[in-house]
């Protein structure tokens, strides 16, 4: 597994083959007209999702969210029987999307997640997966968070860490216990304690042990993302022999989408 944390800006298409795995970065701030185009990309029942935020920067960001998946998929998918506003979307017992395309061969898989400012989309063709970013806000009680979600082990490494380094640490390990329930596909309906993650500086991102089922350490690899100093990112695939691409979504304000 090879990992490449330079966020890189396509300056051609950008081909998604079957040992690559592709996270996609893109800030929640965009401009208006942007906002408005990708709002045009919307099925009805995500523009009524939209309108239903109280805040308008709550609903700029599920339209850019949802908009741009749209985009990154009908690009991804290179066929001119699908654009962008004819994708549909399927969601399994647990919530977690996936590809509606009817009978058409497919094996295209995404997850994404959001924090504050930023979107993270990742995409594989032949393997689950899951993807989360954490914001790194200052002043949380991360300790009684910790104590009442972690495994065991996992506040163990918290507690022998300076307190300096305690938050940081918090993050790392939220956000690869995410990736790994999402790319499960089961979300919180697997508790959070029943698996451990390594979170301690300097440490690969690894799934250590699972107490529910013992060979999933075997399936699935971790990775840390760095997408911002102020951000704590992970990924989370099935199987090994696949190797990490990070891109940097064009500027939206050029008005070429």
């Amino acid at each position: 597994m090879h990992n490449n944390q330079e966020w890189e800006i396509p300056t051609e298409p950008v081909i998604l083959p079957e040992d690559e795995v592709h996270v996609w970065r893109v800030s929640s701030l965009q401009p208006l007209p942007a906002i408005q185009y990708l709002r045009s990309l919307l099925s009805g029942d995500e523009v009524a999702r939209a309108d239903r935020f109280r805040f308008e920067k709550d609903r700029h960001r599920f339209i850019v969210t949802h908009g741009l998946l749209r985009i990154l998929l009908a690009r991804y998918l290179n066929t001119a029987l699908i654009d962008a506003r004819q994708l549909r979307f399927c969601y399994n017992d647990y919530g977690k999307p996936s590809l509606d395309l009817d009978a058409q061969d497919h094996t295209l898989n995404f997850n994404l997640s959001h924090s504050h400012e930023l979107v993270l989309f990742a995409f594989t063709c032949v393997r689950q997966i899951g993807v989360d970013i954490e914001y790194m806000r200052p002043g949380l009680d991360h300790e009684s968070l910790a104590e009442h979600y972690f495994s065991p082990l996992e506040n163990e490494m918290l507690r022998v860490l300076p307190t300096s380094a305690r938050t940081e640490a918090f993050y790392r390990c939220w956000a690869r216990k995410e990736a790994y329930i999402k790319a499960r596909g089961k979300g919180l309906s697997i508790p959070l304690d029943v698996f451990d993650v390594s979170l301690l500086p300097g440490e690969l991102a690894m799934l250590l042990n699972s107490r529910e089922d013992p060979h999933e350490t075997a399936r699935w690899r971790l990775c840390a993302l760095h997408p911002d100093p102020s951000y704590a990112g992970a990924l989370a695939v099935e199987g090994d022999g696949w190797h990490l691409r990070c891109w940097q979504f064009p500027c939206l304000g050029s008005g070429s989408y």
